[in-house]
């Protein structure tokens, strides 16, 4: 692939995540714009364009796509579209970043990663706490060995249910679908991800998962045990209409334990034999900059391994495929 030194992105799909989390950072990182954006409802696409000031807009993929002002391609759309998405910027030749989940299965997500390996061509997933200081400083913590031989991790996740998802209102995020496990896809997709990120790939996992409250289509409470690559065993629950809002992980070792939240921004706690630290390390306002900055580094500084591939995303799906019985 030719080397740049500046890439031009094109967004398809601009909906709420685009706004101030991840569509910002493709302005602002050195090296790459943000040049066009596509959008079915073409009043919603030139008022996002207009506010973000881009001058190309499209209301088909496919011209952004094809577009020859255009390198690479960030799909920002409802995961049931990624994969067709996908599979068309890899015909055109084009880097490609997608939000995750990468697809609501790993066999979508496989062909996906199949059709831009064949090609060689870089594609990376929206898994972005990978990126974050808060959790590149567990991960330093772990990498110091503070809390000894890490033994178990584990993580209880439950929130009440919205107003939303009592009314029987659409929302694409609970439709089965379209995201089959709920919000388990969308939410417990990040933690498992950064799991196996701060502790090796997770090589064995098994699950429950139902629709227990009815008050919509897809799956909302989950109940799964995995054992990483390293013989460190995981558990976690996930219920999405709990009369309270945690989120709480730990990571037991031989020699202390961390505490940290995956989406809560709480302070990160380490207590051990050799050292005790509370931290608050606050988000960045575009939750996305570093994982965007990395991939400008990775393709053209050529001075970094992005740690939020195609093939990390792929082994994520796989593992919530295992979690939810279908594999």
């Amino acid at each position: 692939m030719e080397n740049k030194n500046t890439i031009k992105w094109g967004i398809i799909g601009c909906g709420n995540v685009t706004e101030v989390k991840s569509g910002p950072p493709y302005k602002l990182t050195e090296g790459f714009e943000l040049v066009a954006v596509m959008r079915r409802d073409e009043e919603k696409l030139k008022d996002y364009a207009k506010r973000h000031g881009v001058k190309t807009y499209f209301t088909n993929a496919d011209d952004l796509i094809n577009d020859d002002n255009v390198d690479a391609v960030y799909i920002a759309t409802p995961p049931d579209t990624h994969k067709f998405y996908a599979l068309k910027v890899a015909d055109a030749g084009k880097i490609c970043c997608i939000e995750k989940p990468m697809t609501p299965s790993y066999a979508e997500s496989l062909d996906i990663y199949k059709a831009f390996n064949e090609k060689n061509i870089p594609l990376f997933v929206a898994y972005y706490r990978r990126s974050l200081p808060v959790f590149l400083k567990i991960n330093e913590w772990l990498k110091h060995n503070y809390i000894g031989e890490v033994r178990h991790i584990n993580w209880h996740f439950s929130k009440p249910a919205s107003e939303l998802d009592k009314s029987g209102t659409y929302n694409w995020r609970t439709d089965s679908k379209i995201a089959p496990a709920g919000y388990f896809d969308d939410l417990a997709s990040h933690g498992l991800d950064l799991f196996n990120f701060l502790l090796g790939d997770i090589k064995e996992a098994h699950g429950i998962s139902l629709n227990q409250q009815k008050n919509y289509t897809a799956k909302d409470a989950i109940t799964a045990c995995w054992l990483h690559e390293n013989n460190v065993t995981g558990s976690g629950t996930w219920n999405f209409d709990c009369n309270d809002s945690i989120d709480k992980v730990t990571i037991y070792g031989s020699e202390g334990k961390i505490e940290f939240s995956i989406f809560h921004e709480n302070a990160i706690i380490l207590e051990s034999k050799t050292k005790c630290e509370s931290l608050f390390i606050k988000n960045p306002k575009h939750i996305q900059i570093h994982h965007v900055e990395g991939m400008r580094d990775m393709l053209i500084h050529k001075n970094f391994t992005h740690p939020s591939t195609g093939r990390s995303a792929l082994h994520a799906n796989w593992v919530m495929d295992k979690i939810l019985g279908n594999l």
